[in-house]
């Protein structure tokens, strides 16, 4: 690929450098989905200044198809299938620590820093703020490494050589805080793209055009850790009161939610119904529905992102800083819940007073002003 012609980045605020110049870039944002998309609207930004740069991108293979489509070539000239970045480049750091002294684990991993350092980026921002990532952001040879001042893991510091103060309540707005350091202006958050795959778009047609379903509402009943997970039969009461309504409803869920899923489904007395999704089929479908129901969960953030309606059931986590972003929403969450990050098994006290019926008001008042509903 021809390099693009060399952009001046211009004056950085809090006395960063003022002449830093480059036509390539490095987003490092491993994981996990919520965190990824949470990162697009920063990186949509720095496409929108500069909008003839190279930039890659290294994520965990996993996640992979939320930049690019698997129809879709990961190097080369962008398109609908990978309409951001130029350059994906995988990495696989749960399996590398669980066989760290495996000969096949060291291959991979000098596998995976020579093609980081081939391109040459001159920049690396490191979104993540954790050791791992700052040690990709190193690997990849850049000079310049920006990150947050204080990041998640505070290790990850030695590896910046640009330390940017946190601004903004919102994650989103706090990743655009880096893209401000290096542009030197306060950026807009403009609504991610994420990848199109035919194949994907065609097999969602053809379910909904089978099952006879023109408009309906996505159910997420799983969650990252119990202490934010809704209970399953909420879910299928919900289904039970929209289908009074007409609205039929789809339940998504994740690796491990087999069990929730089917629970939700039982409950729902055939009004919900479960769909084994992957990535990019849950983009396809997610684009489609007229409504999401969830937690603080990547399909949720990923709804917003894609512009759709969002009632989100929120207990221990702030919503202030990862509640749905720029999408039309309302927010559940009790004053008894407290802030809080610990992986507790159980359900938080505080999001099990939430009703039912406060969910579907809020559904039918999002559905209302949603999508001709």
């Amino acid at each position: 690929m021809l390099d693009p012609p060399i952009h001046d980045a211009g004056s950085a605020s809090g006395g960063f450098h003022t002449s830093l110049r480059f036509n390539k870039l490095l987003v490092v944002r491993t994981s996990a989905m919520g965190d990824i998309i949470h990162t697009l609207p920063a990186v949509s930004a720095l496409r929108e200044v500069f909008p003839a740069i190279t930039i890659g991108w290294v994520v965990e293979e996993r996640w992979a198809e939320l930049l690019c489509s698997p129809t879709t070539p990961r190097f080369g000239p962008r398109s609908p299938g990978r309409p951001l970045v130029d350059a994906i480049h995988t990495v696989n750091t749960k399996a590398w620590r669980h066989s760290l002294f495996s000969p096949q684990t060291w291959r991979q991993i000098k596998t995976s820093a020579k093609n980081l350092r081939a391109p040459l980026y001159p920049v690396a921002i490191d979104f993540q703020g954790a050791l791992r990532s700052g040690v990709l952001a190193r690997l990849s040879g850049a000079d310049a490494i920006y990150g947050l001042a204080s990041p998640r893991e505070s290790l990850a510091k030695a590896f910046y050589t640009r330390r940017v103060p946190v601004s903004g309540r919102h994650i989103v707005q706090q990743n655009c805080s880096l893209v401000e350091a290096i542009i030197g202006t306060v950026v807009e958050t403009p609504k991610p793209q994420l990848p199109r795959d035919t194949i994907a778009e065609q097999e969602c047609e053809r379910y909904l055009k089978e099952h006879r379903i023109e408009k309906f509402v996505l159910l997420n009943p799983g969650a990252g850790w119990g202490a934010k997970q809704w209970p399953p039969e909420r879910y299928g009461e919900i289904a039970n009161q929209l289908a009074q309504d007409g609205v039929r409803c789809l339940i998504n869920f994740g690796p491990g939610e087999e069990r929730i899923a089917r629970a939700t489904e039982a409950a729902s007395a055939g009004n919900a119904h479960r769909i084994n999704l992957t990535i990019t089929q849950l983009v396809a479908f997610t684009r489609r529905a007229s409504l999401f129901i969830g937690g603080d969960t990547g399909p949720m953030h990923l709804a917003a992102a894609l512009g759709v309606a969002v009632v989100a059931v929120f207990g221990p986590t702030n919503p202030e800083r990862n509640g749905p972003f720029a999408t039309p929403s309302i927010v559940l969450r009790s004053p008894l819940s407290p802030t809080t990050h610990k992986r507790v098994a159980s359900p938080d006290p505080g999001l099990l007073t939430i009703g039912t019926d406060e969910v579907v008001a809020a559904a039918r008042e999002l559905l209302r002003n949603s999508r001709g509903q």
